[in-house]
């Protein structure tokens, strides 16, 4: 997608974001990570690490360990060439425990469009089977309702 790189538009900036939506819901690490700079530095939690290497690494342990992900994204605020990012995504241990993560993400882009800064902080709450947003009929996670009385 040719038109999503800096400087970013109220309506590019949505679409980079559901786009990297859709791109960590395929959970494909060897995809995934090249939507990433060979340079970038990462912060995920308590996490730091910098390239494509450590990011591949990263992410197919992350998803080795997160049964049943999902994820959503959705725009908070933009510049020329910086996202912010509100998530939450939802997965399941090897015991079939269910958390919810709520975060934030800060993106810099290089003026190709690929991040070459990608900082992530978020908290996994438990959550039941019953307080799933996405579960597994929800085709599209952009149609569930996460307004504040589901918090």
């Amino acid at each position: 997608m040719a038109d999503l790189k800096p400087p970013f538009t109220q309506e590019t900036a949505n679409k980079k974001v559901k786009f990297a939506q859709d791109l960590w819901n395929t959970k494909d690490y060897n995809v995934v990570y090249k939507g990433y700079t060979e340079d970038c530095i990462w912060r995920n939690r308590d996490q730091f690490f910098v390239g494509h290497d450590k990011i591949k690494e990263f992410l197919q342990d992350k998803w080795k360990n997160e049964n049943g992900y999902r994820l959503r994204k959705e725009l908070f605020a933009f510049t020329d060439n910086k996202i912010a990012v509100q998530f939450w995504y939802e997965f399941h241990d090897k015991d079939n425990q269910w958390y919810r993560c709520y975060g934030l993400e800060d993106w810099t882009f290089n003026e190709h469009g690929k991040m070459k800064k990608r900082q992530m902080s978020g908290n996994n709450v438990k959550i039941s089977q019953d307080e799933r947003w996405f579960k597994d009929d929800v085709i599209d996670v952009n149609t569930v309702d996460i307004s504040e009385k589901h918090w």
